[in-house]
This record gives C-alpha cells, sequence and structure tokens, in this order.
C-alpha cells in the first residue's frame, strides 16, 4: 500500500485518506496493543473478590439496604452487560435482593435512554426485579441538596442515588479532555448531578492552564478535584467497578472498590495504554473520532483529546462519524452573532468574559472557552457529514468542510508546502505526549 494512503475507522466500515506527496507522514500514533484478557466475566468476579482501597462488596452489602447500581449511558464503551451479573451476584451473596436495587442512569446532560436500550446495556430483556430510572438534571424534584464544594460548587445530585445506603457505579476509565481520565466518581458528578452542579464543576477548567487537561495528572487538574469532593459528599457508600478497554473495546483490566483509590489504578492503565509519544509538534494532525462515533458532542472529543499535537498555526483535520447526528451539545443549539474571523479576533478579549458569562446553566461556559482557545491554536477542520448546514453555521470556530479530499485541500493552500503530519486513528480516546522542553 501507498505510504501516503491512509486507512481509518468509520464506525463499522472504513475511510481512505491519501496525503500530497510532499507532506511527510510522520506518524500513524495507535493506542498500545494490549490484547484482551481472556473470560471478561471471570476478570470482572476476581477484581470484585480483591477491591481496591475497600472491603470486599458482598461485605458491604447487608439485607434491607437500599442500592442504587449507577450505569453509564450508551456514549460511553463500557461493557455493562458483562459487569452487570457479577456487581448482582457479590450484592446478593451480602444479602441485598433485587427488589431493594435501583438502576440509576447517570445520563449527565445525556438524552435519556429507551427500555430498549437499556436492556441491551444490561444483556437482561427485562432486568427481572430491578428498578430503573433515566437520571433527569433538570427535575428539581428529582434532586437532593448535598452542600458546596471548597471550589464552590452546589452539589445537587440524583435523590435515588442521594438517598441509598449503598452505591455501586459501573463505567470505564478513558482519557477525558476536562477531567483528565473518566470513571471514579465521574459516573456520579456529573453523571447523577443537577445542570447547575454540572456548570460550574465544568467551568473551573475555564483557564489557559486547565482548558486541555486530557491524560494530564489528577492532581493538577480541579475540575477532577472538585467532583472527587462532590462525591464523598454523599452519606452513602461508595463502591466503584471501572474496566478499561483496549482500542477494540475489549477488556484488559477491572479496577474495584474506593471510588479515588481504584480509580487511580485504572487511570495509570489506561494513561500506559492511550498516551502516545509526539515526535515534535506537527504542522498537520489528522484525527478520527473512533470509538466515540455516537454523536457530535462525542465525536469532538478526537479534536479536544489531539489538538495540542499541532503546532500553533498548524492545522488539525478532524473525521466525526457521528452516527446519530448532532447529540446533546448546547453550543451547536446557539447561532454566534460574529463570524469566524471576527470571533478569533476579539477571542483573549472573549476568554476574560467567558468564566462570568451565565448561560442558563449548562456546562457550555467550558466548551465555548474550549473552542475559542483551540481557533487561536490552529486552523479547524471538521468532515462530519451527518451534521446538518444550521448546526454547521452556529459553530464558527472550527470550518466544516463536505468530504476528507476538501480538508487535505484546504490544509495544503493554508500551508504553502511540505509538512509534516501526525494522524490519531482512534482520536476519540488516543492523547498526545509532548515532546520536553
Amino acid at each position: 500500500m501507498d505510504e501516503q494512503t491512509l486507512t481509518l475507522p468509520w464506525g463499522n466500515e472504513e475511510l481512505s485518506l491519501s496525503l500530497p506527496d510532499d507532506w511527510h507522514l510522520a506518524g500513524v500514533l495507535e493506542p498500545s496493543t494490549w490484547p484482551g484478557v481472556k473470560g471478561a466475566m471471570d476478570h470482572v468476579r476476581r477484581s470484585l473478590m480483591d477491591p481496591i482501597g475497600s472491603p470486599r462488596l458482598s461485605d458491604l452489602a447487608r439485607a434491607g439496604m437500599r442500592v442504587a447500581l449507577v450505569i453509564d449511558d450508551l456514549s460511553r464503551p463500557t461493557p455493562v452487560a458483562r459487569v452487570l451479573p457479577a456487581v448482582l451476584e457479590e450484592l446478593e451473596l451480602g444479602g441485598v435482593r433485587r427488589e431493594d436495587v435501583t438502576l440509576v442512569l447517570a445520563l449527565g446532560l445525556h438524552r435519556p435512554m429507551t427500555g430498549e436500550e437499556i436492556a441491551q446495556r444490561t444483556g437482561e430483556p427485562e432486568p427481572e426485579g430491578l428498578r430503573w430510572e433515566n437520571h433527569d438534571c433538570d427535575d428539581p424534584d428529582r434532586l437532593t441538596f448535598l452542600g458546596t464544594t471548597q471550589r464552590g460548587t452546589p452539589v445537587w445530585v440524583n435523590t435515588t442515588v442521594a438517598q441509598a445506603d449503598l452505591v455501586v457505579s459501573i463505567g470505564c476509565i478513558e482519557p477525558h479532555a476536562i477531567a483528565s481520565f473518566g470513571g471514579g466518581y465521574k459516573n456520579l458528578v456529573p453523571g447523577v448531578a443537577g445542570r447547575e452542579t454540572v456548570a460550574h464543576n465544568h467551568s473551573l477548567n475555564c483557564t489557559p492552564d486547565t482548558f486541555n487537561m486530557v491524560g494530564q495528572p489528577i492532581e493538577r487538574n480541579p475540575m477532577r478535584l472538585d467532583l472527587e469532593d462532590a462525591g464523598r459528599m454523599l452519606e452513602s457508600l461508595v463502591f466503584i467497578v471501572n474496566t478499561v478497554l483496549n482500542s477494540d473495546l475489549q477488556v484488559i483490566r477491572v479496577v474495584s472498590g474506593d471510588p479515588v483509590a481504584a480509580h487511580r489504578q485504572g487511570a495509570q492503565t489506561s494513561a500506559e495504554l492511550y498516551g502516545v509519544q509526539v515526535p515534535r509538534l506537527a504542522d498537520v494532525v489528522i484525527t478520527d473520532s473512533h470509538p466515540m462515533d455516537q454523536d457530535l458532542r462525542q465525536g469532538v472529543k478526537a479534536l479536544a483529546n489531539t489538538v495540542r499535537a499541532a503546532r500553533p498555526g498548524g492545522v488539525q483535520i478532524t473525521l466525526v462519524r457521528a452516527e446519530e447526528g448532532v447529540g446533546v451539545f448546547g453550543l451547536a443549539d446557539r447561532r454566534m452573532p460574529l463570524g469566524r474571523r471576527a470571533l478569533k479576533a476579539i477571542s483573549p478579549l472573549l476568554l476574560r468574559l467567558v468564566p462570568r458569562l451565565k448561560m442558563e446553566g449548562e456546562e457550555d461556559r467550558f466548551f465555548l472557552y474550549f473552542a475559542l482557545q483551540a481557533m487561536r491554536h490552529c486552523t479547524l477542520l471538521i468532515y462530519a457529514p451527518t451534521i446538518p448546514a444550521e448546526v454547521r453555521a452556529s459553530l464558527p470556530f472550527v470550518q466544516f468542510v463536505d468530504s476528507p479530499e476538501e480538508a487535505i485541500s484546504r490544509a495544503r493552500d493554508l500551508l504553502r508546502g511540505t509538512a509534516e503530519v501526525v494522524v490519531f486513528p482512534h482520536g476519540g480516546s488516543t492523547y498526545p505526549i509532548l515532546p520536553q522542553r
């Protein structure tokens, strides 16, 4: 195969992309090729028998306890159906009846899941004996106020979770642009938090030093530390079961136990898997949304994860599958009053104002801040064919193109000559480790 022709994942298909002959392909940066474990469900059971920083779940559980079993939604690749049976076994071993367990969908600000989707997620056509509910971040009658964190976040949490005696959170640990890594307490805040809580927590990273924290040390991440403070406000016992998956979405590790201690070990594994060394900053970064292919909101994680690999003034090309279209993405619903050039010209002023903007309790302050910083850094080209024209017009931070070939052509016109190129085929989960200065 011609080394200038790339084949990238595109949902269940592949996408081919040809580079100009005078561009130099400096690297196709893939996650580490760790094989999946054999017998994933047995691996979950072994993890539950040897939890990190916590007694075993069956020792925490007691007859008569109200248990909130929190699972993430379809925007995450967590193999819930492989984890849930072992978790229910542990609870039953401790004396908890199924009728005392409520399944809570950690939707954050995402759309509700249908009964069919929940059945698909859990692997049980009708989860026998389990009540379930979609979290609603906007229903005050279903939220409980726990207090305010040291960083000023008002903590509103799903009432079923707040009133539970035991909370078990099933999720996955993957690189995350705001929180460093997913998983841990993040399945609770923002997963089952109120909109006001999510908005304030996300806005903590609206600073030049913290707007892009993917893969960065948790100890220096205000947003992550804040959500962990919020999670500790629960009076309930909290126990996590978090998976780490390879780029083929196979389980490579399961960590169970304390929501901080277990999470830290899982995050270290995720960093070893998805952090990739960049030989040098590139003129052109090409990144693919895989495996975050559900919608635009998830797909732009590929942009957020990898934009640091582009040199200042370079070009980033992001290929977004967005199988369900836009998804819940507040910035796409707000028509900006300025075009791209004007927006970029006044971006230094806007960046000082954004942390203080009132945006209807949305987390959009962070997205706006990030978008302004990213557009100042380099030219952002996006190929996302499922996104309608009116949504494209509302996002002047980026330039939408109608084909990958158009993206290459525009980048070539901007750079006018040879270019160093790096490619992230799994940009939805991979992040660059930059050269030491």
